[in-house]
């Protein structure tokens, strides 16, 4: 849009919060709220597209770049309206992960050809990291790209696709150089799904959705413009890109809706008032503001130009293992309500099951706990290995 739009991060905070919320109830799109799964993509594009138009898709952005330049604070209150009002949750790789790293390592062309269309929804995004044997050690990826003929050819296979089915671009690390040290030898490529010799397979989860898939590569060309940053050091930008996805997995929303709902059941169970329900309660409460201010904290970082240290980790950490203790604790209080995949009848915005399901993988991508300790003890504490 190209329309002035006010100073956001001049308003009070409370005028900015009425102000998204009066927003929300007005122009939320969809039918769905408060969804047991991530959406596919083109179920969920009105949303997209409505938050695009406002110029709210990516609040993070530089103005200059089709963002808002929101403070830390306002994108908090943006996603906390989001969850308050139940609204689904987009595919927003391309806005969270790859739009802010090419806007920081892309060239000028590539910046004028992508970032217009993660805002349309044009271009939608997954993410070729993990491999069968390259997980949380990611950099003994094999997935190798040569250079022939102007040309990068594929070969390989990638496994977790978060929502490679519905994607048409992946952002992947290739090994380019298999004779240099491992870190050293990584490529970060911009891959079209649509080409030939790429294929995608879905995997069923533990709830029985299906956005996680493998991804396998048959000599697969990709333009050699398609490269980002410099060959064989991809993995100063994928650390970077860990660090802009530790901040996005270490975002409160999901603690902060997983709280909303246990004080929902809590009600509608009758245990609101108990005292020993209370205690857990309020103990959750506190170490979900603590978790808010250390996640302003970060965004700063970023909004600053700064880079992000090691100590990012502790985000993702924090706020995965809170998640999970949340949802652990809506099954206490569940009781016959816990095993079922469907929401508690009569109460569409209580599924006990379905958010334990969702807290349950966040302690395993992007990056376990064991791995976010470990970085934490060594980089951070600076313990012996």
């Amino acid at each position: 849009m190209t329309e002035s739009r006010p100073d956001y991060n001049a308003m009070g905070d409370d005028a900015f919060r009425q102000l998204v919320r009066n927003w929300i109830v007005t122009h939320y799109p969809l039918d769905v709220i408060n969804p047991a799964h991530r959406l596919r993509f083109e179920a969920a594009r009105p949303w997209y597209e409505a938050l695009s138009r406002a110029g709210w898709l990516a609040p993070g952005w530089p103005v200059e770049h089709g963002g808002l330049g929101l403070s830390a604070g306002k994108q908090l209150i943006l996603m906390e309206e989001q969850e308050r009002h139940g609204c689904a949750r987009l595919n927003d790789m391309g806005v969270v992960m790859i739009g802010p790293l090419l806007i920081r390592y892309g060239t000028d062309a590539q910046r004028a050809f992508f970032l217009p269309k993660i805002l349309s929804g044009e271009h939608v995004w997954c993410q070729g990291y993990s491999e069968p044997n390259a997980g949380s050690d990611l950099a003994s990826l094999r997935t190798e790209a040569v250079l022939k003929d102007g040309e990068w050819v594929v070969n390989g296979q990638k496994i977790w696709t978060t929502r490679g089915a519905d994607a048409n671009w992946m952002f992947a690390l290739v090994r380019t150089d298999k004779s240099a040290r491992k870190q050293e030898g990584i490529s970060f490529l911009l891959i079209p799904m649509d080409s030939r010799g790429l294929k995608v397979r879905p995997i069923q989860d533990i709830s029985l959705d299906d956005e996680l898939c493998e991804t396998f590569f048959d000599d697969v060309h990709v333009p050699e413009s398609h490269l980002v940053g410099e060959v064989n050091k991809g993995w100063s930008m994928a650390k970077a890109l860990l660090g802009f996805e530790r901040i996005f997995l270490g975002a409160p929303k999901h603690s902060e809706y997983a709280l909303s709902r246990v004080a929902l059941l809590a009600r509608e169970m009758g245990c609101w008032d108990d005292p020993v329900f209370r205690d857990r309660y309020v103990r959750l409460q506190l170490d979900l503001e603590d978790h808010k201010a250390l996640y302003e904290t970060f965004v700063d970082q970023v909004r600053r130009g700064q880079d992000l240290g090691p100590d990012v980790s502790l985000l993702k950490l924090h706020q995965s293992e809170l998640f999970q203790r949340m949802t652990e604790f809506m099954l206490e209080m569940a009781e016959m309500n816990a095993g079922c995949l469907d929401p508690m009848e009569g109460k569409d915005a209580l599924n006990p099951a379905s958010q334990f399901f969702q807290a349950r993988p966040t302690t395993i991508y992007g990056g376990s706990s064991e791995i976010q300790r470990t970085i934490i003890a060594r980089q951070v504490l600076g313990l012996p290995g």
